[in-house]
């Protein structure tokens, strides 16, 4: 998401933090929980086998008490720069294709971050909390948050999830010049337990066949595109106006502001497959690619990690 490149890695510990029954009993356990500097200035704090980003830790724990699924709801889930706005743009290009032409959307006058918020940092930011009630369905939300610390209004629900993840030597690059200026495994597990409830892609297949791809999640949400969509250039028109380089270069993400001091145009980098090549070392790859292979083991989930 926008805030902060979020939630590297899981930690080594269990702690569950489940946060207490009131403001005080959490601000408690908030402070008990293990900690850690890192590139957020905030630091992180482990809960519930993860490090998170201390300031938004509270956020994240107010989603998990109240938050109650809809089953028409969609969730957007991602690590961060792992394509998350690209999707955003997609995604509500296609729920919203009847009622917004490609001349009339508000994507030219809004950021994706603006029109899919977050749970973690929009819904459930301090001090204000949004009324989920009040937005029409199917509701459109984001989150960083890894699968197992879903709360089970989502899970047992049947809400469905779309996920995207990255090569990780590309996120290492887009985080960093993100954030100087997780867990997929879980949610690959998911997608092949509950395929019809979530949908797992890689940036790189949607890069490499955008088409397909965008056919792929229409389906998957319930808004499959018909015949005369197709004949009459509906997907091409979507795939145009959602494309990096569209978005790029309109003028609310030139020069609009999420908020004050922070601009738009940092959602958007190169977005190029394979940009690892050109700043990382051999000897840098190939520790990356060791923590991969002891993370995902034998779940089938794999990367390309050569150029």
């Amino acid at each position: 998401m926008a805030e902060a490149a979020q939630y590297f890695s899981s930690g080594n510990g269990n702690c569950s933090g489940s946060g207490g029954d009131d403001n005080r009993s959490s601000e408690l356990v908030l402070s008990q929980l293990p900690k850690a500097s890192g590139w957020l200035k905030a630091g992180v704090t482990l809960y519930q086998n993860c490090w998170f980003p201390s300031n938004a830790l509270p956020n994240i724990i107010s989603f998990q008490k109240q938050f109650k699924a809809d089953d028409q709801d969609i969730i957007l889930a991602s690590n961060p720069k792992s394509g998350t706005t690209w999707l955003k743009a997609l995604l509500f290009s296609i729920l919203n294709r009847t009622d917004c032409s490609p001349s009339n959307t508000p994507l030219l006058t809004s950021n994706p971050h603006q029109l899919v918020p977050s749970f973690e940092f929009t819904l459930y930011s301090n001090p204000k909390r949004h009324d989920l009630n009040v937005m029409s369905s199917p509701r459109l939300v984001s989150t960083h948050i890894p699968y197992s610390s879903f709360p089970n209004s989502i899970k047992h629900s049947k809400c469905r999830i779309v996920y995207i993840c990255r090569n990780p030597l590309d996120v290492i690059i887009s985080i960093w010049h993100f954030v100087n200026n997780g867990h997929p495994d879980r949610f690959w597990k998911a997608s092949l337990e509950k395929p019809e409830k979530v949908l797992f892609l890689k940036y790189e297949d949607l890069k490499e066949d955008t088409f397909f791809q965008a056919r792929r999640i229409a389906e998957f949400v319930g808004f499959p595109f018909s015949k005369e969509e197709e004949c009459n250039g509906v997907i091409e028109q979507i795939l145009e106006l959602c494309s990096l380089s569209k978005l790029k270069e309109l003028d609310v993400n030139k020069h609009g502001q999420m908020r004050p001091n922070f601009e738009n145009k940092l959602f958007f980098r190169k977005g190029k497959l394979g940009d690892w090549v050109n700043h990382l070392s051999p000897s840098m790859v190939e520790r990356v690619d060791k923590v991969m292979k002891e993370k995902l083991g034998d779940s089938g989930l794999s990367f390309k990690m050569s150029s």
